[in-house]
């Protein structure tokens, strides 16, 4: 089955934020849009530097009623490991899941399998917990976060107007479109 439109996984994990350990299932997510993104590990290098974009861009997504969860196949005490070693990554605020076991990546089908890893995978989850965005890059290919929220944002508004599609490149207020016989052939 594809993963756009597949439900996400069950799971239940130790997770950390802002200083503090949490336990996360995917119960807690449903009822508000999310956001999953993994990574291959901690104490790496392009990691924080994603983490850190996604940091600066996540009290925007907050306002958009969107909770973010980073994940790797770290343990929860090797985040805060990392938060108490880095200034880039101890400002994060989102939570950070450890998948020691791998359940979660494996569920999101991003995990090397051989490296015991997460590919940089990306997930955009309706409040259903339904995966209506996924974008998943090679480990040394690093995302953008402001890219991150014109797609939160594009999912968002196509979820609450029935019909409408946005094109490429589509921002808020910006024209969409609405499928039909009379656009075929004339965009």
């Amino acid at each position: 089955m594809p993963i756009i439109n597949r439900k996400i996984p069950e799971f239940q994990t130790e997770a950390y934020q802002d200083g503090k350990f949490i336990k996360v299932s995917d119960k807690d997510v449903l009822g508000k849009w999310s956001v999953f993104c993994f990574y291959p590990a901690d104490f790496t290098f392009v990691c924080p530097t994603e983490l850190g974009d996604l940091a600066d861009q996540y009290q925007v997504l907050k306002d958009m009623g969107v909770e973010v969860y980073s994940v790797s196949t770290d343990t929860h005490f090797v985040h805060k490991a990392w938060a108490d070693a880095s200034d880039t990554i101890k400002k994060i605020k989102y939570i950070m899941l450890g998948d020691p076991t791998g359940k979660i990546t494996r569920g999101f089908d991003v995990m090397i399998e051989e490296d015991g890893l997460a590919l940089r995978g990306t997930f955009v989850v309706n409040p259903e917990g339904i995966i209506k965005v996924a974008e998943i890059h090679d480990l040394g290919i690093g995302r953008s976060a402001t890219d991150l929220v014109r797609k939160v944002q594009a999912a968002q508004y196509v979820a609450t107007h029935d019909g409408e599609v946005c094109p490429a490149k589509w921002t808020p207020g910006a024209k969409t479109l609405k499928p039909g016989l009379d656009l075929v052939g004339k965009i």
